[in-house]
């Protein structure tokens, strides 16, 4: 059935005050619990001072984030203000040279934060997969790119190469093995596109543009050669109408997103509460599935800002780089599912998409996914705990298509036929809500660990039923409904932006 079926206002009216009493029953539990073990020995590491006059401590678990706002503020501060005035004053003077003036800066701060050792071993990998590019096989680009990868992920490689970067500082293994995984990603996309080029192939000077691109290199997102190529290699500079306010509203957000974050820790500890079993097992099954599901709500907020912030200095530099992920609680189809869109974009396009093709064929799907996640798997670093990720996230995803295929045969499909648009986005809807604590519990693994996913699953799946099952089921259910009509007036809008360009 269409995306465009319409419920009744009183019918979504019911869902939307489910799923508010639902969340704020939840939070109040996790708020009791975070106040409760303040001061409990056992999250002595995972919460620090904080605001005093407010008698609350702070969540710090997450070592990421306050890597950011802590000992990396002022380094990022210094070196992305001084890539964007850089910037600004090439693109004002001399804009055809602009990438040019970018990969200097690039290769100045890379220079000037990790050392000659490590600029020397980026670039050799630079020339390694260069010297593939040349001969323009696709499957000799994929082996020695993913050779490449391997040599930063897996041991003994690992170690020997980062060996050589003499010296010691605290974000020097972020920033090691950051700038190089992206970096093998960039030069696998640049090879890839040179193999499709039918005339000569891209300059290693294009290369290196491409890859020294400071906002890009040690964090993200992966934009595809023949997108970057093809937006820097643009003379003209023009701003759409409305886009530098924009950029103002966006990078204003993303303060308020910080500022936000920054509150949160301070009265719900969602990241060190899960490292308790025994003090989390004595939350309810409503608290406990608030704890799982706002792990991954943080998870995106993070991502959201981290992108979000690269992405407001690539449009100052007049790229359109590719969109923060989408936000976990609009998901429930593991197809959408990821939190780096430009890994994601990487992937559909040189694995996923180029072999599951239209992904119809369940055979078809099943190779594309395996190879995917295989890539993924070796992306994150292999171990045990994102093999078992990767296995039931490849499930996960083609489970889906299984199901499709199967209500698609006889008599399903005639029963739906059969039905009102309206009840078949009912029913639609509950399988709709099974699958997003599927994507839920998969994703918790990577997150928190696998005891807590355990510990989560039983108590949502066995301990807790049929009470607890059920009901959170049916407001999951109530979610995926808000979610359905959100996507269907947004349907509605592109249609008539659709018929306005067409008049």
């Amino acid at each position: 059935m269409g995306v465009k079926t319409m419920l009744p206002s009183y019918e979504l009216g019911f869902y939307a005050l489910a799923v508010t009493s639902a969340v704020v029953y939840s939070s109040s539990g996790i708020f009791e619990a975070s106040r409760d073990s303040m001061n409990r020995k056992a999250f002595r590491d995972g919460i620090k001072p904080g605001w005093h006059y407010f008698g609350r401590k702070m969540d710090v678990a997450d070592f990421e984030w306050m890597m950011w706002f802590t000992s990396f503020r002022n380094v990022i501060i210094f070196a992305l203000s001084g890539h964007v005035l850089f910037g600004k004053i090439c693109s004002m003077t001399v804009p055809q040279h602009r990438a040019v003036v970018y990969m200097l800066y690039g290769v100045l701060a890379v220079l000037g934060s990790m050392g000659l050792v490590y600029l020397m071993i980026i670039l050799s990998h630079c020339l390694v997969l260069y010297s593939v590019a040349l001969a323009k096989q696709k499957w000799l680009c994929y082996v020695a790119g993913l050779c490449c990868l391997a040599s930063f992920k897996v041991e003994p490689f690992s170690s020997w190469q980062s060996g050589f970067v003499t010296g010691a500082f605290d974000l020097q293994d972020i920033l090691f093995y950051g700038g190089s995984s992206f970096t093998i990603m960039r030069c696998m996309s640049f090879a890839l596109e040179s193999s499709e080029r039918k005339e000569g192939i891209y300059s290693i000077f294009d290369l290196l543009k491409y890859n020294f691109y400071l906002p890009f290199f040690f964090f993200g997102p992966v934009m595809t050669f023949d997108q970057f190529h093809a937006q820097v290699s643009t003379r003209e500079l023009r701003r759409k109408d409305d886009e530098m306010r924009n950029i103002r509203v966006h990078a204003l957000l993303h303060v308020g997103a910080i500022i936000a974050v920054d509150i949160f820790f301070h009265f719900f500890y969602i990241l060190t509460l899960p490292s308790d079993l025994k003090f989390v097992n004595r939350l309810s099954d409503w608290s406990l599935a608030g704890l799982a599901y706002s792990n991954l709500v943080y998870d995106w907020v993070k991502a959201a800002v981290m992108f979000g912030v690269i992405n407001t200095i690539a449009r100052l530099d007049h790229l359109d780089p590719p969109q923060p992920p989408k936000c976990i609680t609009m998901l429930y189809v593991f197809a959408e599912t990821h939190f780096d869109r430009g890994i994601n974009d990487w992937l559909c396009k040189y694995v996923y998409d180029h072999i599951g093709e239209n992904h119809d064929n369940i055979m078809k799907e099943l190779v594309a996914t395996i190879a995917t996640f295989a890539v993924t798997t070796l992306w994150l670093g292999p171990c045990e705990i994102v093999y078992i990720w990767s296995v039931f996230n490849c499930f996960g995803l083609n489970f889906e298509l299984w199901v499709q295929k199967f209500f698609q045969q006889e008599p399903f499909a005639k029963l739906e036929a059969k039905m009102s648009a309206a009840m078949s986005r009912r029913i639609r809807a509950v399988f709709g809500a099974a699958n997003f604590w599927a994507i839920v519990l998969y994703n918790i693994l990577a997150l928190n660990s696998l005891e807590f996913a355990l510990l989560v699953t039983k108590r949502l799946l066995l301990t807790g039923f049929p009470v607890s099952t059920l009901s959170i089921w049916f407001i999951t259910y109530c979610g995926v409904q808000l979610i359905k009509e959100r996507e269907r007036i947004l349907a509605i809008e592109e249609e008539k932006c659709d018929k306005a360009k067409v008049e």
